[in-house]
């Protein structure tokens, strides 16, 4: 009985990976995908994409398929027609590009028709290998910048679909070392970020929290733990040590993944003595089915013992998501000063679904977030606005930090 039962088993699941298998599994989770994306994904208001024109083209495609990293690699194009840094699969092969800005250690956009570095993320190999940023880049692995983009490039004449494809370009897969060609004032060099091997792809932090005392003002760097809820007690017990400081630093330029509102509120609620509200939310797909919007503003309260003193947040690039919630907070509550470059621009709060046949998960925005004046989320600044063209390579060149702590030396005499 015992074998009939197992060979029951067998024959099933062989049958059940034959199903899976076969094109017209595939275009089940095709339709899937592209029916939760139109009817969830809230930023198609900002965007000139036609996405029935997506379906036309890839739906033919995913026909076709009959293996797993073939449809992976057809539902990444459909992703990126999108051009959002927000989106993601939940999983990927080794030819994927990783993800920006987590996986990524260059920050780019197109100026003036030309590809420009506009940040490069500290420790990583990029810093590591002498690029800066303000250099141009000419070509990724020997192909020419405009060419090598067009893999990742939407059906759209919208520049961010071009700048989002440059940022991918320039994040690279997953096995593949990359060498990157850059132009700047002293010519035209190739770089190679990952001659010491990937290092984007298993990135490790010393401590959820690092902290320091610099002169008489404390720095809290935060790292890239805003999604697991032990983070608030690090960080409770980091702060309280430095609560006799004169002033206070805290570092989120090494968040890009993003987290939850519960670490979010925990952080900010140290930093205040009444109830404040902290972000605007909308949600979309009950505006598109009822025609009614729904909204509504998160409230953070105070916990623990307040830090009262003069406070700065570093922000960058590598500041996404939750990160950037917590720093428009900060800065809604009029409670810090932001000081950095823009940061990762992020859209809105994601929701994750996954295809019935292949179990394939997928994120997108579904609600818009704002700031409380009402400014979209993804359009806020920092206050004082750094110049990283003179960022050095290094640990001993840190304009952000410096600048912040010129700041507070004139905040705190």
């Amino acid at each position: 009985m015992k074998k009939l039962v197992l060979i029951a088993l067998l024959f099933s699941t062989i049958a059940a990976s034959a199903q899976t298998n076969t094109p017209s599994v595939y275009r089940k989770d095709f339709d899937y995908l592209w029916n939760t994306v139109d009817s969830n994904y809230c930023y198609f208001n900002k965007k000139p994409i036609d996405w029935n024109k997506v379906k036309a083209i890839y739906a033919p495609q995913i026909d076709t398929v009959t293996t797993r990293d073939s449809f992976v690699t057809i539902i990444e194009h459909v992703l990126n027609e999108l051009y959002d840094h927000h989106i993601s699969l939940g999983t990927n092969t080794d030819l994927s590009r990783r993800l920006v800005p987590t996986g990524a250690d260059i920050w780019a956009e197109f100026q003036s028709g030309r590809a420009i570095v506009t940040e490069v993320r500290k420790a990583f190999g990029a810093e590591k290998v002498g690029i800066t940023a303000g250099m141009e880049v000419v070509a990724v692995n020997d192909v020419p910048v405009n060419q090598a983009l067009l893999p990742f490039l939407a059906h759209t004449a919208d520049i961010e679909a071009k700048n989002y494809a440059l940022r991918l370009l320039l994040a690279g897969d997953h096995i593949t070392k990359r060498v990157i060609t850059l132009k700047s004032k002293d010519g035209v060099k190739e770089y190679y970020p990952d001659k010491d091997g990937l290092m984007l792809e298993h990135v490790k932090y010393p401590e959820m929290v690092e902290s320091k005392i610099i002169g008489d003002v404390g720095y809290i760097k935060v790292n890239n733990f805003l999604f697991d809820n032990s983070i608030i007690a690090k960080f409770d017990s980091v702060l309280n040590k430095l609560l006799p400081t004169k002033a206070l630093i805290i570092d989120m330029r090494e968040t890009p993944s993003g987290g939850n509102t519960s670490v979010a509120r925990a952080i900010l609620g140290r930093f205040i003595t009444a109830e404040h509200f902290y972000q605007k939310h909308e949600y979309y797909a009950e505006e598109k089915e009822t025609g009614i919007k729904r909204s509504w503003v998160e409230i953070v309260s105070p916990r623990g013992i307040t830090y009262t003193k003069p406070l700065v947040i570093l922000a960058n690039h590598w500041t996404g998501s939750i990160a950037e919630g917590i720093t428009i907070g900060f800065d809604g509550m009029k409670r810090a000063t932001v000081i950095g470059t823009t940061l990762a621009r992020l859209n809105g709060s994601v929701e994750s679904f996954r295809m019935p046949n292949t179990k394939i998960g997928f994120n997108i925005p579904t609600e818009r977030l704002y700031h409380v004046s009402g400014l979209p989320r993804e359009l806020y600044k920092p206050t004082i606005v750094a110049d990283v063209t003179k960022q050095k390579p290094g640990a001993g060149s840190d304009v952000i930090l410096n600048l912040a702590l010129a700041f507070l030396s004139n905040k705190t005499k």
